[in-house]
C-alpha cells in the first residue's frame, strides 16, 4: 500500500479503540477535513513558538529536529526495510554518523535524532537534566493547533469539571445552571444533553467529580451543597445550619453562601466545602444531615471572615484554605486534629484568594488572587513565596491556577480590562525556571476564569464569558490528543431520511370552537372610549346638603319628583306643625266607638279606665 494510505490509516486509528482494527482510508479524509475546520485563528500571542514547536513534536516527541513530518516518514521507511543500510540504528557507529552527514541524508534522515534518543536514555540517570528536558517537551506539547467551543450559557462560566476518563464535561455558570456534555454522544453541533438548575437564583461556584466519576458535587451561592449522579439526578442535599447560633461548631451546616468545594481525591465518601460564614466543613456523602468536622480558621480578631477557596492535596490527607484576610492556612488530617492550622501564613495577598492548588508531590502550592498575582510557594519554606507573577488581571472569585499533566508547567487565566487590548489569555509558566513561557490568546472580548489540562486526553479546557454570554474552549491537537473533542468533531449530524417522517396528529382543541371560545377582547374598544372626551367624562357626584349652582340639594328628599310635588303643593307635610299629643288623641273617639284589634277581645272583662282629675285651678280653667 502507498505511504499516503498508510498514514491515513494510522491517523484514523487514533479515533477508535484498538479492538476496532484498522479503519478504511476514506473516512480519514473526512476526519482531517473536520479538524481543518477547527484550526485555531491567531489570537495575537506574545510568542509564536508554541504553535510551531508543538507541530515539530507531533510524531516523535522531540523538539530538536527541523521539519516535523519528513523525519518520521524517513524513519518509518528505514524500519520497514529492516535497517539494511546502516545496520541497527541505535547506537550508530561514529564513522557511520560522519558518512551520513557527508552523504547529505542518504541514511535514515538527519543525524541528530539518535543523540536525542541517547540523551533521553541518559535522563533516567540524571534527575536535573530530566527536569529541564521534560519542561521543554511539556511546553512543546501544549495542544494548541485546534479549538472547539461548548456554548449554551448566557453568562460567564464560573465552574468546570471533567471526569477522570475525559468523556463527560460539566460547566456551571452565573446564569444559575449546570450543563452536561458527553463527548461520546455529541456530534459536531456540540450541544449539551442535560441542563440543571441546582438552586434557583444562586450562581454556580464549583463542580467536582467523585474519584469513581459516578457522582459529582455542585456548590452554589446558597448555604447547601448538592450531590448528583452521573446522569444529573439529585441524590441529596446537605443540611443548612441555624443562623442564630453564634458558635459555628454548634451548627449542623453552613449558614451563609458557599464559596468552594471539592471531592476527596482518594475517598469517595468525603467532600470539602468552604463558606462565607468563615468555616470549612467536611461532609460524609452517606449522611446529609450532619457534617464530620468543622474547621474554624485562625484569625487575628474574633470575627467572621469568609473562606474564599479550599482544596485537597493529591493524597487527600491535607487541606488548604484561602482566607478573606489574605492568609493561607493548611491542616493535616490526623488523629485528634482540630481547627489549629499546621501552617499559617498571614498577609499572603492583599485581596481575596480565588484559587489554591497542591502539586502531586505535595511540595509546591499555587495561590491565585484578585490582586492580579499568582504566587508559587514551597511548603517546606512558607515564609516567602518562591516566585510572584504579576500583571495577571483577575476580576472573578472563581479564577484558578493549575498544573500541566507532567507538572512542569503552571498556567492560569486572565480577565479583560477596560483599556486593555490583550483579551482573555492563558499564561503558561515554567515550574523549574519560574519564568513566563507563553501567553495564549483564548478570547479577544471575554475573560478566562477556570482552566484545566486533562492528563488522559491531553486537552486544555478554559472557561470564558461576561454578563451576556459564556462558553468553554477546548484546545487540542489531533496528533497528540486522544478521544475527547476528537470523537465528536468528526461526527456529522445525522441527516434526515424518508424513514424519519412522522405524521403529526391533528389536535382538536374544544376550547377553539365558537361554543367554548372566550369573549373577544375589548381592550382596543376601551382604549378608544378613553380617548373620547364625552364618553370618558366622569359623572358628577350627587350634592349633599342644600343645592347650589342650579343643582337640587338633598335636604328635603333626594328625589326630584318629591321636590317638585312639594313645591307644587301636591304633597302637604303638616306633621312638622302639629302637636304629637293632639295628633294621637284625635283618633281616640273613633277607636272607642269602633275598636278593631285589642279592645274587642277584652270588652267583657276590661275595667273602665278612670283618669285622674287635676286639683290645680289652672288646669280646670
Amino acid at each position: 500500500m502507498a505511504d499516503g494510505g498508510e498514514m491515513d490509516e494510522e491517523a484514523m486509528r487514533a479515533f477508535f479503540p484498538l479492538s476496532f482494527g484498522k479503519a478504511p482510508a476514506r473516512p480519514g479524509g473526512a476526519s482531517s477535513a473536520a479538524h481543518s475546520s477547527t484550526l485555531r485563528k491567531p489570537q495575537n500571542p506574545s510568542k509564536p513558538k508554541p504553535s510551531t514547536s508543538a507541530a515539530a513534536s507531533d510524531d516523535d516527541g522531540g523538539a530538536m529536529i527541523g521539519p516535523p513530518r519528513p523525519p518520521p516518514a524517513a524513519v518509518g521507511e528505514g524500519d520497514e526495510d529492516g535497517g539494511g543500510m546502516i545496520g541497527p540504528p541505535r547506537p550508530p557507529p561514529p564513522s557511520a554518523r560522519g558518512e551520513g552527514e557527508d552523504e547529505g541524508g542518504g541514511m535514515i534522515g538527519p543525524p541528530r535524532p539518535p543523540p536525542a534518543e541517547e540523551d533521553d536514555d541518559d535522563e533516567d540517570d540524571d534527575d536535573d537534566d530530566e527536569m529541564e528536558d521534560d519542561g521543554d517537551v511539556g511546553f512543546n506539547r501544549i495542544p494548541l493547533s485546534n479549538e472547539i467551543v461548548l456554548r449554551g450559557h448566557t453568562k460567564v462560566v464560573s465552574a468546570l469539571a471533567v471526569d477522570h476518563t475525559g468523556s463527560r464535561v460539566l460547566s456551571g455558570s452565573y446564569d444559575y445552571t449546570v450543563r452536561m456534555y458527553d463527548f461520546q454522544g455529541m456530534n459536531s453541533k456540540l450541544q449539551s444533553f442535560r441542563q440543571l438548575e441546582p438552586f434557583e437564583g444562586h450562581q454556580v461556584r464549583s463542580l467536582s467529580w467523585s474519584p469513581t466519576s459516578d457522582r459529582f458535587l455542585c456548590v452554589t451561592g446558597s448555604a447547601q451543597a448538592k450531590i448528583y449522579d452521573r446522569d444529573g439526578l439529585t441524590l441529596g442535599e446537605f443540611v443548612k445550619g441555624d443562623m442564630y447560633i453564634r458558635d459555628l461548631k454548634n451548627t449542623k451546616g453552613h449558614i451563609s453562601g458557599l464559596t468552594g468545594g471539592e471531592w476527596n481525591p482518594k475517598s469517595k465518601e468525603t467532600i470539602l466545602t468552604s463558606s462565607e460564614d468563615g468555616s470549612i466543613r467536611l461532609w460524609d456523602v452517606s449522611d446529609f444531615k450532619s457534617q464530620k468536622q468543622v474547621i474554624k480558621p485562625k484569625l487575628a480578631r474574633p470575627m467572621r471572615i469568609p473562606v474564599t477557596s479550599c482544596s485537597w492535596d493529591h493524597e487527600g490527607k491535607r487541606i488548604v484554605g484561602g482566607i478573606g484576610d489574605g492568609s493561607i492556612q493548611l491542616w493535616t488530617i490526623k488523629t485528634g486534629w482540630g481547627s489549629r492550622p499546621d501552617i499559617y501564613v498571614e498577609k499572603t495577598h492583599t485581596e481575596d484568594i480565588t484559587g489554591v492548588k497542591f502539586s502531586t508531590d505535595g511540595q509546591i502550592l499555587l495561590s491565585r488572587s484578585m490582586d492580579s498575582t499568582l504566587k508559587i510557594w514551597d511548603l517546606r519554606k512558607m515564609k516567602t513565596p518562591l516566585k510572584v507573577f504579576e500583571d495577571l488581571p483577575n476580576h472573578y472569585g472563581e479564577t484558578n491556577a493549575a498544573f500541566s499533566p507532567d507538572e512542569q508547567l503552571i498556567f492560569t487565566g486572565t480577565s479583560i480590562e477596560r483599556d486593555g487590548q490583550n483579551g482573555g489569555l492563558l499564561c503558561f509558566f515554567d515550574r523549574k525556571k519560574l519564568e513566563l513561557v507563553s501567553r495564549v490568546g483564548i478570547s479577544p472580548q471575554y475573560s478566562v476564569i477556570r482552566c484545566l489540562w486533562h492528563p488522559r486526553i491531553n486537552q486544555v479546557f478554559a472557561t470564558v464569558g461576561d454578563k451576556k454570554e459564556g462558553g468553554t474552549h477546548i484546545l487540542y491537537d489531533p496528533s497528540i490528543s486522544q478521544r475527547g473533542a476528537l470523537v465528536c468533531v468528526g461526527r456529522a449530524p445525522r441527516k434526515k431520511s424518508v424513514d424519519d417522517f412522522e405524521v403529526q396528529p391533528v389536535i382538536h382543541n374544544p376550547h377553539a370552537l365558537p361554543l367554548f371560545r372566550d369573549q373577544p377582547s375589548r381592550k382596543r374598544q376601551r382604549e378608544k372610549l378613553l380617548k373620547d372626551p364625552l364618553k370618558s367624562h366622569k359623572p358628577e357626584a350627587p350634592v349633599n346638603g342644600p343645592g347650589y349652582g342650579g343643582r337640587v340639594g338633598t335636604t328635603k328628599g333626594s328625589l326630584l319628583t318629591q321636590y317638585l310635588l312639594k313645591e307644587g303643593g301636591l304633597i302637604k307635610e303638616t306633621w312638622m306643625d302639629e302637636d304629637p299629643r293632639e295628633a294621637i288623641l284625635k283618633y281616640a273617639d273613633a277607636a272607642e266607638k269602633e275598636p278593631k284589634f285589642i279592645a274587642p277581645a277584652y270588652s267583657q272583662t276590661q275595667p273602665k279606665p278612670v283618669f285622674a282629675e287635676s286639683d290645680s285651678d289652672d288646669e280646670k280653667k
